[in-house]
């Protein structure tokens, strides 16, 4: 059986292989071969501006040479290294061979080939690109994709600031709020969420097998080789230096990254839950298409599988990251290989959380909100005055206002006539405020929730 999206084993390189297109080459084994050979490149260039008499600095053409093939690093480049690993069954010292290969025509570049992957263990490879591939998955798609999803409820929020809509706490009818209050809730969490994500430092490491420079001292034992690590790291890699390690960099910033993303998908777990049920409710219509099935047998039916499949697919996501940030933390002694393989699956946890965004993105794309079904809601739901009243009835120091308002309204019927009935009979309020009380509806006591909704 050939590979193709019918054949593949993970959905996101089947049925949605065109959704996540643009994680592919960032955290894909291609990605990863990209960023190893873009890291030892520029250790390869940094040692030949280290001041050594064994390696001069080299040309501008030799760096030229060099960073096109990082810059046009192809499809082709990647397979030929997983030919090489056939033979060395060692992914980073393919990589360095193929370097090696890449060079041996040019006369400087041959000449230094042995400072390519120079005292190096492969993980100061790995470490340094899994950080780059992290840092850009996450600023060029996963970032953005939140903020397309932010900006949309952002707009929802203002525009619904003043539609009122009952609250429903445990399920039942409570104080009423505006729908615009109730999306800028989630846009304040989620704009939190963000900020989390994208203050997480990717860290990383250039200092050898046991993060000791043994090989680097043995070679230059006068060399500052710490300053010269983090100069690689931070300034040719836009890296943030992690100085004391073991063999790997032990992986507690990207456990924060991966808690970070999963918290923005919980968040948006709550949201897809709510949005559903404001649909079963009426609250909103959903756009329908020319040609679109709703159900096999019920032609009617036009069901909210945006906001269903964004649920279950941030639901994998933090699966996923859970465990990604639960193990990589956690290596035997000074090196085990557990996190070699579960490093894979970064692409498989991110492209779920984007998965899941596009879907909610495009759901919410789809919503009409329908203010009729909510002030039809809102006219059949009186009872909840009841704690307005009570609440003045307490300022003015009448005698139990709680209990006089729950005989009156707890499993019973509640019309605008019987509220009115009861607030006529508290004659010891003054006159306009049993007007006030009486010109209150279930849609205008919203409180300050058209002004909250509009912070968003």
């Amino acid at each position: 059986m050939t590979f193709s999206a019918l054949t593949a084993l993970s959905p996101l390189d089947g049925r949605y292989a065109g959704k996540l297109a643009p994680l592919r080459p960032l955290l894909s084994e291609f990605g990863l071969m990209h960023r190893r050979v873009q890291v030892e490149v520029e250790w390869f260039v940094a040692l030949s501006d280290a001041g050594f008499a064994e390696f001069r600095p080299l040309s501008e053409a030799a760096r030229g040479l060099l960073r096109g093939l990082v810059a046009r690093f192809s499809e082709a480049d990647a397979q030929a290294i997983k030919d090489i690993e056939r033979t060395t069954n060692h992914d980073v010292k393919a990589v360095e061979y193929w370097l090696k290969s890449r060079i041996e025509h040019h006369a400087e570049l041959k000449a230094a080939s042995e400072f390519v992957h120079f005292a190096c263990t492969s993980e100061d490879i790995n470490n340094t690109s899994h950080a780059l591939m992290l840092s850009a998955a996450r600023d060029q798609v996963l970032l953005p994709a939140i903020d397309r999803v932010i900006e949309r409820m952002r707009a929802m929020a203002r525009s619904f600031a003043a539609v009122p809509m009952l609250a429903r706490t445990h399920g039942q009818t409570a104080s009423p709020t505006t729908v615009g209050k109730e999306i800028a809730n989630v846009v304040a969490r989620l704009v939190a969420a963000r900020e989390r994500i994208a203050a997480v430092r990717p860290l990383a490491k250039m200092n050898g097998a046991v993060g000791n420079y043994n090989a680097h001292l043995a070679a230059w034992p006068d060399f500052d080789w710490e300053r010269f690590a983090r100069g690689v790291v931070e300034d040719r890699l836009a890296l943030a230096f992690n100085p004391l390690t073991i063999q790997i960099e032990p992986h507690d910033w990207m456990a924060e990254l991966f808690d970070a993303i999963a918290r923005c998908d919980t968040i948006l777990v709550d949201w897809c839950r709510d949005v559903w049920g404001y649909v079963s409710l009426g609250y909103f219509r959903q756009k329908t298409r020319a040609g679109e099935v709703g159900s096999s047998t019920m032609p009617h039916k036009v069901n909210p599988i945006d906001f269903e499949n964004a649920e279950g697919n941030f639901g994998l996501a933090n699966a996923l990251l859970a465990h990604l940030s639960q193990k990589l933390p956690v290596s035997r002694w000074q090196r085990d290989l557990t996190d070699s393989t579960v490093l894979r699956n970064m692409g498989v946890a991110i492209g779920y959380a984007v998965l899941g965004l596009d879907s909610l993105a495009r759901g919410l794309d789809k919503l009409e909100l329908d203010e009729a079904a909510l002030a039809a809601d809102l006219d059949a739901s009186w009872e909840v005055l009841a704690e307005a009243v009570q609440t003045v009835m307490r300022r003015h120091g009448l005698p139990e206002p709680y209990e006089r308002l729950k005989a009156l309204t707890r499993g019973q019927a509640v019309t605008r006539e019987s509220l009115a009935a009861f607030v006529d009979s508290l004659v010891e309020l003054p006159a306009a405020e049993r007007e006030r009380l009486k010109a209150m509806t279930p849609s205008s006591y919203t409180g300050m929730a058209a002004a909250l909704a509009q912070r968003a």
